[in-house]
């Protein structure tokens, strides 16, 4: 690796730590103090100078801190004179905020998009953004991996004959019907409204999925809601069996539990681009590790290879397997 320099935040450091042992490098150290008025003051305890500076930092709960906080590291490298900062987010949470849907609201993913560069991002690499628009948002290139290779090998090792994957909305129906063409199976989606932040209703469900073991794709789940309506129309269009992915498995509160306690519900699979706390991790729950995608694509950010042709790499052998299953 070329002059390159990996710190973490607080918000995810397992995951740093992986990354860095992927790559064969140091994860260099972090001082972070809270002033008596709850001001941050933040230290990176290596030298940046003339380096290749990552930061480590998904913006998970408490999503606010963490944002500071990288913020703050971000400011702190390019004052320490490094050559370039990349800002490792894998799950960037205000992608949410994307429009204006309603009068006099902000859009969120802009305005932190805007802090992220003026703070001192150069270039940022982030996983599964939740809506396209978000790229076109920040200033500096963006480089956006996806978990669809990982949650694909997952699901080779079951008998997908029968299989169908299904998004829970219409906007994620993209993601779901590229799933499908990895695993060779067909697609199906359902018309959701969002009532609120943890309320939707599903109108309807396109697509056939009578006497089907149903995969659920969506880009993240946080309360749950949304996949939980939409067992209740898969119970009534026949569906065999049911799983769950996801790449960012925020599951605030009891989420997972109540997915969990589904008797049909046999598993729920998300990556760890944002921690999992020990008391989620139920024994329906498969966590996978994104830390290999990241670390070859900082690697290639480094050396200045292709970051786009890892993707076009991941699509091939997840057809190969595809199609030997087929035959």
């Amino acid at each position: 690796m070329n002059q390159i320099a990996i710190f973490s935040g607080s918000a995810h450091p397992e995951l740093a730590k992986e990354i860095c042992s992927h790559l064969g490098v140091p994860l260099h150290p972090v001082r972070t103090k809270r002033f008596s008025n709850d001001c941050l003051e933040v230290q990176l305890q290596a030298n940046c100078r003339e380096q290749d500076v990552f930061i480590v930092q998904p913006l998970s709960a408490p999503v606010q801190e963490n944002l500071i906080e990288l913020l703050l590291m971000l400011d702190a490298a390019r004052g320490a004179s490094a050559s370039r900062i990349t800002a490792v987010i894998p799950h960037f949470s205000y992608a949410r905020s994307d429009k204006k849907d309603a009068p006099r609201i902000s859009i969120g993913g802009r305005l932190v998009a805007d802090l992220l560069v003026t703070a001192g991002a150069n270039r940022v690499l982030t996983m599964t953004l939740h809506s396209p628009q978000v790229h076109g948002f920040f200033s500096v290139p963006v480089d956006q991996l996806h978990a669809l290779g990982e949650l694909a090998n997952h699901f080779f090792r079951y008998d997908l004959t029968r299989a169908v994957v299904v998004s829970p909305d219409l906007g994620n129906a993209k993601n779901a019907a590229a799933f499908a063409k990895r695993l060779n199976v067909p697609v199906a989606a359902g018309a959701k409204e969002r009532v609120s932040d943890t309320q939707v209703r599903i109108s309807a469900l396109i697509g056939d999925i009578r006497n089907r073991d149903v995969i659920v794709l969506d880009d993240e789940i946080a309360s749950g809601g949304s996949i939980l309506e939409l067992l209740q129309h898969l119970r009534a269009h026949g569906a065999r069996t049911i799983r769950i992915a996801t790449t960012h498995g925020i599951l605030a509160g009891s989420a997972v539990a109540r997915l969990a306690a589904e008797p049909d519900v046999l598993e729920i699979v998300c990556t760890n681009t944002v921690p999992i706390a020990a008391e989620k991790r139920l024994p329906k729950l498969t966590v996978l590790s994104v830390a290999p995608a990241l670390a070859e694509a900082m690697r290639r950010i480094n050396s200045g290879d292709s970051v786009s042709a890892l993707l076009a790499e991941d699509i091939a052998p997840a057809r190969a397997i595809a199609a030997s299953q087929s035959n």
